[in-house]
């Protein structure tokens, strides 16, 4: 049973559930002065398996709020000075001129603009700018693991790590389940809180000790052990690297082809509307 007739046949209000024809004339359910609220109106009100007691709650409440809006709209109508509603109006009406353009708009540019982006031109925005794109904190490139120190295979995984090479990716496949946590992606830059996050003996008060390109540390805290490779840092307030900032360039570049293309659209409406004589400036 659909949405229609479960709402309708639970009104307590309505005396009948039957479907409305197109010839029919449409049925109130209530009114407020002048205006009226029909049963086509509260079609989809009540979601489908909700109980009969919820259902005429659901609608009573709706119903009620109706009345009571048409009311407070008719009181403020009247008692409102005619300054105040020009105000309101004017607002009401920039609102609504505000709402149908940017609808419009969105819908062209989404249409419209080309969203794929070659790795060339993402370079040449990058370098034409890095000057304005410095990073607000440290970013690292490391990899790192945490293995319990009574591994059977301690000193074995201890060696793989410091003689990282490609050609042991089967093994780590293998052991990386013996592992508490792990992070081999040193091309990736991350962000110097994540650091602390997941590697918890370094803190922003030691920091220095620690966080340096090149360093290796080797680390046992209670029963487990760390082994880090520090790769690369780059320090806050210096241009971020490409492959850090490849997300942020796509949607830079994305939004001014957007707005490029907004305007292009705004001056092509407003000059085809003076060649066709629809828009004219008087002097």
């Amino acid at each position: 049973m659909n949405r229609f007739v479960v709402a309708f046949g639970l009104l307590l209000l309505c005396q009948s559930c039957t479907f409305f024809s197109s010839n029919k004339k449409a049925e109130a359910i209530a009114r407020v002065n002048s205006d009226y609220l029909y049963r086509e109106d509260i079609a989809n009100l009540v979601p489908s398996g909700v109980s009969e007691e919820d259902s005429i709650a659901i609608v009573r409440s709706f119903i009620d709020r109706w009345a009571t809006q048409k009311l407070l709209i008719k009181r403020a109508e009247v008692n409102l000075n005619s300054k105040k509603k020009a105000e309101f109006d004017s607002l009401i009406q920039q609102y609504k001129t505000d709402l149908y353009t940017k609808a419009y708009l969105e819908e062209i540019v989404k249409r419209t603009t080309d969203t794929v982006i070659s790795e060339n031109e993402l370079k040449s925005y990058y370098n034409a700018h890095k000057e304005n794109f410095r990073t607000n904190g440290t970013l690292v490139r490391l990899r790192y693991i945490s293995l319990d120190k009574d591994n059977a295979k301690y000193e074995l995984i201890k060696s793989k790590f410091f003689d990282f090479r490609k050609t042991d990716k089967k093994f780590w496949e293998t052991y990386s389940l013996q592992l508490n946590s792990f992070a081999f992606n040193d091309t990736v830059w991350t962000e110097l809180n994540q650091v602390f996050d997941k590697l918890r003996f370094i803190t922003p008060e030691n920091r220095d000790e620690y966080i340096s390109p090149g360093k290796t540390i080797q680390k046992t805290e209670g029963k487990k052990a760390y082994f880090v490779k520090i790769s690369n840092v780059i320090d806050k307030n210096e241009i971020a690297p490409y492959q850090y900032l490849k997300p942020t360039l796509k949607e830079v570049i994305l939004n001014r082809r957007k707005l490029e293309l907004i305007k292009k659209f705004e001056k092509e409406i407003t000059d085809d509307a003076i060649k066709d004589k629809k828009y004219e400036v008087y002097k």
